[in-house]
């Protein structure tokens, strides 16, 4: 491991290299936005072709603890590119490295934040993919970071970029339904049970001490990379975040709420039972909201039905209701009579829950926004302190189930009141060399 000293001195002068050349070079056309891709799994892929998909951005590196992971990613870019990306294990190599002007962060939902407080502190404009977290607190540093250093932080809630539910949210606001005062989001799936892990030697392709990089040290078992991660606390963060975190943003962008005042969920590992999965794979969560404004979600891991597909948002209001997906946005009456249907316009769009790269086509424009920020200074459609309260939802919604309460929130901050049980679950424990959330001399 390289020291925490000769890391630091390498980090400042990047950093230095990269708020020295500012935008200028990008806004005038002189090169392309270079981007370190951090994770090679599913997701990598969707992204190394919006990337490139975009005209102004390029893959300079690929970066990884799985060497199969590496291998692969790096034969699929030769299909975008003449020149293939360099590849590393270590990504703390590449916060240094002043060539790289940004980072796709598409690893274990634990190294989100630390990754990305890590990059912006280092001078390099992030993607990250939801939840931006794992714990409330993390959520925090996060966006604030994001307004010490100035970067670019864009959350993977690529919905955000959909034609038709822009168009739908823009018509919500004109009063095509009215009122908006209720939201419900809707996620199913067929997911197995994962069995019960055991004990084997860490395989020779894997870097397990980096994989696990700030969570508590643990024995490497056989049922936990490459997925099942999501599964389990120390790494994971349930469903909520998985896949609810899309939906339950679309509902808050519709009703335009943040943070709610009080937050009910219930729930459990009700489907299976007897293996290693720790979070719940059934959870409704209720979110109210000043003005009498209320959200829910409801997600089953394990069973796939689902009357309105599998998964998307529907918004009541006074005078109708509107169903919101990736692929359509369909307006209703009061009487569910179907008034008008606008198909989502950008292709390779995919509502279906078992499509691993997904959404394609709301990907390449989620990261054309980003890289038309980076160049010209253009708003973000998600950015890290609006999405980032997204994340806090879910977040509260997996507290309020593992406490089994109501919980009181303020909603100018999203902080849970009163409550000292909760005030436990707001953050983590980290392998005290890798705390970089609360130190910032790692």
């Amino acid at each position: 491991m390289e020291s925490r000293r000769n890391f630091l001195k390498k980090t400042s002068l990047a950093t230095a290299a990269t708020l020295l050349a500012g935008h200028r070079a990008f806004a005038e056309g002189e090169k392309k936005i270079r981007f370190a891709m951090l994770g090679c799994g599913g997701r990598s892929h969707a992204l190394i072709k919006a990337a490139y998909q975009s005209g102004v951005a390029e893959i300079s590196h690929l970066c990884d603890v799985d060497k199969r992971r590496l291998k692969k990613l790096s034969e699929y870019t030769k299909q975008f590119t003449d020149q293939l990306p360099k590849t590393e294990e270590d990504f703390r190599n590449l916060l240094t490295d002043p060539s790289v002007d940004a980072v796709f962060i598409a690893t274990p939902e634990h190294w989100h934040a630390p990754m990305a407080i890590m990059a912006m502190r280092a001078g390099k404009h992030v993607y990250i993919e939801k939840p931006c977290s794992h714990n409330p607190h993390e959520t925090e540093v996060l966006i604030a970071t994001q307004k010490e250093t100035g970067m670019m932080c864009q959350m993977g809630n690529q919905q955000r970029s959909s034609v038709t539910s822009a168009l739908a949210i823009k018509e919500i606001k004109a009063g095509i339904i009215g009122d908006p005062y209720a939201a419900k989001a809707w996620y199913a799936n067929t997911r197995k049970p994962i069995g019960i892990g055991k004990e084997v030697a860490v395989p020779e392709y894997l870097n397990w001490e980096l994989w696990q990089g700030p969570a508590p040290r643990q024995a490497y078992r056989d049922n936990v990379h490459p997925y099942n991660w999501h599964w389990f606390r120390d790494w994971g963060t349930g469903e909520i975040h998985n896949n609810g975190t899309h939906e339950i943003d679309v509902c808050r962008w519709a009703l335009g709420v943040d943070y709610p005042t009080q937050v009910t969920s219930n729930g459990g590992r009700l489907s299976h039972s007897g293996d290693d999965w720790q979070w719940f794979d059934t959870q409704t969560a209720s979110y109210q909201f000043e003005g009498g404004k209320m959200i829910t979600w409801e997600g089953h891991s394990c069973n796939g039905f689902s009357v309105n597909g599998g998964r998307g948002a529907m918004i009541f209001g006074t005078k109708g209701s509107i169903l919101l997906d990736r692929e359509k946005y369909v307006l209703f009456d009061l009487k569910g009579k179907e008034i008008k249907r606008e198909l989502e316009s950008n292709k390779g769009t995919s509502n279906n829950t078992a499509d691993t790269t997904g959404f394609d086509g709301l990907t390449v424009s989620h990261i054309a926004n980003l890289c038309e920020a980076i160049r010209n200074g253009q708003q973000l459609t998600a950015p890290i302190d609006d999405a980032g309260i997204s994340t806090q939802l879910c977040h509260l919604g997996n507290i309020a189930l593992d406490l089994q309460q109501n919980l009181k929130i303020d909603p100018k901050n999203g902080r849970i009141l009163n409550n000292k049980r909760a005030k436990k679950l707001w953050k983590r424990k980290y392998e005290k060399q890798w705390d970089v959330v609360n130190n910032k001399s790692i």
